[in-house]
């Protein structure tokens, strides 16, 4: 089952007969090579049809929606961006459509640049939506940044190290839940935990409180500063940072990260077992 026919059989559930009809025949027209123009009222208009309301989907649409797309999770999604993704997946393939999306990101409503982000996640020619992906991590508008950083595959699989990076200390910086990145684990580099360490130094300098969830991204490739960091944090009073400080610890490959873990052996128990987790910190 493609993602087209997942987002349309999510809107069967959800829109009435008549707007069903309108969005089915102006996504057909869109496949046959409607004019740019028509791409551009449709995609503006189809809110009047969807509404706004959430997709709210079950447990097995969200599954079948990571089976079709890994990493997809549409569960804060709404009828109407659902909507508009039906409809930019049926534009046809190639370089055309891609200068047409393109075009429609540099028009777009906070609304439209939110459903185009999201849309990432399904569109054909990843490479070719790169530019105006790389916009939006750069967006001053929280929504549209957050469309294109969490819960959506887009960037772990297509984004270089150097926008990768840019974006997960943005999300520190906006105070975005750096937990509901996908592949944030997996992506993970010397850079980036570098800037990250950081930042948590200059947090610390101005008395500044931040989330420890920024450790999970230095963990795996602590230095000896961060190392050292990270023993401080173990031994802290605060019960978050210390079991944030085990799980980092646990994550990083040098043999006196594991030494310092030991230090306090139920967190190094938990954080091996599984019974610890970023998911539950």
């Amino acid at each position: 089952m493609s993602a087209q026919t997942l987002l349309l059989d999510w809107l069967k559930a959800r829109l009435t007969p008549e707007a069903l009809a309108w969005l089915e025949e102006k996504a057909a027209l869109i496949a046959t090579g409607a004019p740019e123009k028509t791409v551009f009222t449709t995609f503006s208009s189809c809110i009047r049809y969807s509404g706004k309301a959430p997709l709210n989907l079950e447990s097995a649409a969200l599954k079948a929606a990571g089976s079709e797309v890994p990493g997809w999770n549409p569960s804060d999604w709404t009828c109407d961006q659902a909507a508009r993704a039906f409809l930019l997946t049926s534009l046809p393939p190639g370089p055309g459509s891609a200068a047409t999306l393109g075009r429609l990101w540099q028009t777009a409503d906070v609304g439209e640049a939110v459903a185009l982000q999201k849309s990432l996640a399904v569109l054909a020619n990843p490479e070719g939506q790169m530019p105006w992906a790389r916009e939006a991590i750069r967006s001053n508008i929280k929504a549209v940044f957050e469309a294109i950083t969490l819960r959506n595959p887009y960037p772990a699989l297509h984004f270089d190290n150097v926008g990768w990076n840019q974006m997960v200390v943005k999300t520190f910086f906006v105070d975005s839940p750096m937990h509901e990145i996908e592949g944030l684990d997996r992506r993970v580099n010397p850079p980036l935990a570098r800037m990250l360490a950081d930042l948590a130094h200059e947090r610390w300098a101005a008395g500044r409180a931040f989330s420890p969830q920024l450790w999970r991204c230095v963990g795996p490739c602590a230095d000896e500063r961060a190392l050292e960091d990270l023993k401080k944090l173990l031994g802290s009073a605060a019960p978050t940072e210390k079991r944030a400080a085990a799980l980092a610890l646990k994550s990083c490959p040098d043999p006196r990260a594991a030494t310092i873990l030991e230090a306090d052996p139920a967190l190094a128990a938990a954080a091996r077992d599984g019974s610890l987790t970023w998911e539950n910190l």
